[in-house]
């Protein structure tokens, strides 16, 4: 099997927030088989990661020969291991590797499911969780079927106040009920102190985890938060390839990780996560993982399977399924069941 065309862009997605994920937007990588198949994958990085496709990772793919995705994966690394081991690079990686398995599985007339598990059935639903601000969101999602929310706090102050985001917890927890879960999602704004106070506070409402309470790069401040924080420390969004994960797992920095299948480095990282997660004793939770390029490895592969809600900004493919009574399904059909929304893909 061989690429013999590789394409990407940015699409436009009206209505998408003001912030880094549009302006370091997704970006669509399409590659095109030499009998005749087409791949789709979205990464990261905007008009650079554009840039990068087109111009470097094309180098490393088109025209070569390959039986596995994995294979142009090692390629790709080996291709930029002097300039891209983390960001950006890793982004636009991360697209071709999912346009990559796209269109391998559809050369086997396959879906994503039935390569990591032929042995079974897709399950019929996947619980899923989703983001609240606000205790009125927390009761809409409790309404929807949600098997747990995660409570964005960043609103609550640097360092926040204590007080008031404690009573928020006692008050979605409440809301909730003993039976769903309930996480908390800190977006890198505390440190170690007013994590341990917040994380000691807490305890007692049945938080599931913290998410980057601390900047992603602050390996102490995660060593002694995992090692001392009552509530598990969750984190690796914004991580990248094995070798990140490896670091995260090696300093013992968290107790569940959550890589982003668009960024980290496509499915094949993806699935090395889940393999060196499961030799470590940690969870992996991926993020946005109701999204149809994470859901066949949370369905496949994921002892304990919890799918995040999507982006409800990015809307340029079609197949990505509905979350219906709190639950998602794993997309039907070839490869990871996605198509173009119109045809301005199309390879040459």
């Amino acid at each position: 099997m061989k690429i013999i065309a590789i394409k990407s862009w940015q699409p436009d997605t009206p209505g998408s927030p003001p912030d880094w994920r549009t302006q370091l937007g997704q970006i669509i990588v399409q590659v095109k088989t030499d009998d005749g198949f087409d791949g789709y994958g979205v990464g990261g990085g905007g008009p650079a990661g554009v840039h990068i496709v087109e111009t470097v990772l094309r180098d490393a793919v088109v025209g070569k020969e390959f039986s596995h995705p994995s294979e142009l994966h090692a390629a790709m690394c080996r291709f930029t291991s002097f300039f891209g081991r983390k960001g950006v690079v890793v982004m636009a990686v991360s697209g071709v590797d999912l346009a990559l398995w796209d269109a391998y599985a559809k050369t086997l007339n396959q879906s994503i499911f039935s390569l990591l598990n032929s042995n079974s059935e897709p399950p019929k639903k996947l619980e899923t969780y989703t983001t609240v601000f606000t205790a009125k969101d927390a009761i809409s999602a409790a309404q929807a079927g949600f098997r747990a929310v995660k409570l964005h706090v960043e609103r609550f102050g640097r360092p926040p106040e204590v007080d008031r985001l404690v009573d928020h917890v006692a008050e979605v927890r409440e809301i909730m009920g003993p039976e769903r879960g309930l996480m908390i999602d800190a977006f890198g704004t505390w440190n170690v102190t007013s994590t341990l106070e917040v994380a000691e506070r807490i305890a007692g409402y049945q938080v599931d985890w913290i998410e980057e309470p601390v900047a992603p790069n602050d390996t102490a401040a995660y060593q002694e938060l995992n090692q001392a924080c009552p509530v598990p420390i969750a984190g690796g969004e914004h991580e990248y390839l094995r070798e990140g994960f490896e670091f995260l797992i090696d300093h013992e920095m968290h107790s569940i990780l959550q890589p982003d299948i668009n960024w980290c480095g496509g499915l094949t990282t993806l699935l090395q996560i889940y393999e060196i997660a499961e030799a470590a004793g940690l969870r992996v939770c991926p993020h946005r993982g109701s999204e149809p390029y994470s859901i066949p490895a949370i369905a496949a592969v994921d002892p304990q399977p919890l799918a995040e809600s999507p982006r409800t900004w990015f809307n340029a493919l079609e197949g990505w399924p509905s979350i219906i009574d709190g639950r998602v399904s794993v997309p039907p059909g070839i490869g990871f069941g996605v198509s173009l929304r119109g045809d301005e893909g199309q390879t040459t």
